[in-house]
This record gives C-alpha cells, structure tokens and sequence, in this order.
C-alpha cells in the first residue's frame, strides 16, 4: 500500500469511566464501520456490535442529516470515528422527572 493510497483516522469509544481511541492508517474507501472493526474495539468491547452500534464522524450521526450510514460513509483524513453507547434514559424524560422533582422541593421550601 503506498502513503498516497492510505489516510490517518482515529475511532474512539467512551465509558463513563474510561475513553478508548485508536488511531488507524486505512486504505482510501474504508467505511467507519469497516475502521471500528480494525481498530479491535468490538473484541475489548463486547457491547459493540459493528453491524448495529451507533456512530457519528466529529459528533455529526451517521445515518442522519444527510450522511450515509456507517456501512456506506468513506471515512476521509483526519476523521475521527465516534461510537456511541446507547441511552440509558430517553433525554425528554429525565428532563421532565428533574423538572418535577424541583417543583417538588420548591413547594415544600415553602411550608411553614
């Protein structure tokens, strides 16, 4: 593979208490779910299912907004490749129970 075929790109993956990144040379073409597969964070991980996990390229999801999905997006120079973990709690809901909790306190502050 000669230096004009290849380009630098970093796949990472974040825990709450660890980060994983892995920088990687890949032949000009690779798709991000072929460089997760490279980089062996689904063996050290195995949460993460190339064919399923959610990704995104400098926090811009895949599959969405107008990029292809990962098995179709050519990773370019300097991409770095973001495997998200799945929610825990849906966003609207967590806000709502915060929202609810503070009127509660906010109430009994009030008593006498």
């Amino acid at each position: 593979m000669t230096e004009d075929n290849t380009i630098s790109v970093e796949v990472v993956y974040a825990l709450p208490h660890e980060q994983r990144l892995m920088r990687l040379l890949v032949k000009r073409g690779t798709t991000a779910r072929e460089a997760l597969i490279r980089s062996g964070i689904p063996e050290e991980y195995p949460e993460v299912d190339p064919d399923t996990a959610k990704m995104g390229i400098f926090a811009q999801a895949l599959g969405s907004r107008g990029l292809p999905p990962a098995e179709q997006y050519q990773l370019q120079p300097g991409d770095r490749v973001e495997v998200y973990r799945p929610l825990i709690a849906d966003p609207k809901e967590a806000r709502k129970q915060r929202a609810e909790k503070a009127r509660r306190l906010a109430g009994k502050s009030g008593e006498p």
